[in-house]
């Protein structure tokens, strides 16, 4: 029989060979000088053996206690190799059944259908980090009360918000893991509710005609880098994301159809921009500068990167805007508060413009060329008015957009 003393003296050997303990066990020393526990029996009359683990991993009493388990199999009938086979498929499936590799399995999907790179990274963490007590368990271990417990924990981090998100990433998750046939229900439409209302801040930003055409002339007056000076004229032309705006490739753009077009990074959809003439311009004069890099707007660092997400910001707090009262995402704000109020154009046209989810009377998502003519006009429309605030220009801009 063999002792921990004998199975360390033995030594590598070109082929791999054995050296047996008792009833069938034995240890494997392989060239590499790895030593493996294997059990070898007979089931109806033929010889078979199977691997029970590594050594010192596995020590010789428990290798000994997993070669009585193996002969138990034997003496009910059932052949070991067969048992093996069938508790790694559930190992298997129960790894693959987690609530996290569903969830990273659907992110992956989302992925691929064209969610942006930062609600990637984001939704991530939260399956990762923030519901990390659930990434190990079966999906269908998941309750109503299991995950109201992992989303307490954000609570109590003072994340309310953080926690909201997560139990909506949640909900997609087990919608995907329903729909792939790995869970019967979603517990996270029971938590509706149960979590703390999260305070709303609104992004800041300024609505008043006098305060915009201050800081539209104060944007224009920036003397930064030529990126971030585009940057800073587009963002209240264009109104899209900041991440957006930043991530822009050149090969998304067209200038002689005055379009841009990319996928949306909240709602993973085709979205186009009309580009007023303004807009055009601005692109024009800034293209022989950045055109080396495939971002319209690159890193001052390093082309092959877009500008960092904190540039615009900084710009403006150099211009002299604190937090309080303007941020990159106000622009959005500012335009759906004046193109509405203001300009009198219809909502939905600016929802779409948005590139919010629209959806038609019958719960159907519009898709991206819908009302493209008159968003048209309207960017177009949109590009005058904030020149004439701009230059102090007192013609009226007519009231283009309302439905009749």
């Amino acid at each position: 029989m063999l002792t921990d003393t004998k199975i360390r003296a033995l030594k590598p050997q070109a082929a791999a060979y054995r050296v047996a303990d008792s009833n069938g066990l034995c240890v494997e020393v392989r060239p590499t000088g790895a030593k493996v526990w294997r059990y070898r029996y007979r089931f109806e009359g033929r010889p078979s053996m199977i691997t029970l683990g590594e050594y010192p991993a596995l020590s010789l009493m428990q290798a000994r206690a997993a070669r009585e388990k193996q002969r138990q199999f034997l003496r009910g009938g059932a052949n070991p190799a067969h048992v093996a086979k069938s508790e790694k498929a559930v190992r298997s499936e129960r790894v693959a059944n987690t609530f996290g590799a569903i969830g990273l399995e659907h992110l992956a999907k989302r992925a691929r259908e064209g969610l942006g790179a930062s609600s990637v990274a984001r939704e991530q963490r939260h399956i990762e980090r923030d519901m990390a007590p659930l990434f190990n368990l079966p999906i269908s271990e998941v309750s109503a009360p299991v995950l109201l417990a992992a989303l307490r924990k954000l609570e109590a981090r003072g994340v309310a918000e953080t926690a909201h998100r997560a139990r909506s990433l949640a909900g997609r998750v087990f919608r995907y893991a329903i729909a792939t046939g790995r869970a019967d229900r979603n517990p996270a439409a029971d938590l509706a509710g149960a979590l703390e209302r999260p305070q709303t801040k609104h992004f800041a930003s300024v609505t008043e005609p006098a305060d915009i055409g201050r800081v539209l002339r104060a944007l224009w007056t920036y003397q930064g880098a030529p990126a971030t000076q585009a940057a800073l004229k587009l963002a209240p032309l264009t109104f899209v994301r900041p991440g957006e705006l930043r991530a822009a490739k050149w090969s998304d753009v067209d200038l002689e159809a005055h379009e841009w077009r990319y996928v949306a990074t909240k709602t993973g959809k085709p979205h186009i921009v009309p580009l007023a003439d303004q807009v055009v311009r601005v692109l024009q004069d800034l293209h022989p500068i950045t055109c080396r890099s495939v971002y319209v707007f690159p890193s001052m660092r390093t082309a092959s990167k877009p500008m960092s997400e904190n540039t615009v910001n900084a710009a403006l707090r150099n211009l002299g805007f604190d937090s309080n009262t303007l941020v990159g995402h106000g622009f959005r704000a500012m335009a759906r508060t004046v193109l509405d109020e203001v300009l009198g154009f219809r909502p939905d046209y600016i929802e779409h413009q948005l590139a919010h989810a629209v959806r038609d009377p019958n719960g159907r998502a519009y898709n991206r060329t819908a009302h493209l003519a008159e968003r048209r006009n309207m960017m177009q429309a949109w590009a005058d008015y904030l020149d004439q605030l701009r230059t102090g220009d007192k013609k009226v801009v007519p009231l283009m957009g309302r439905a009749v």
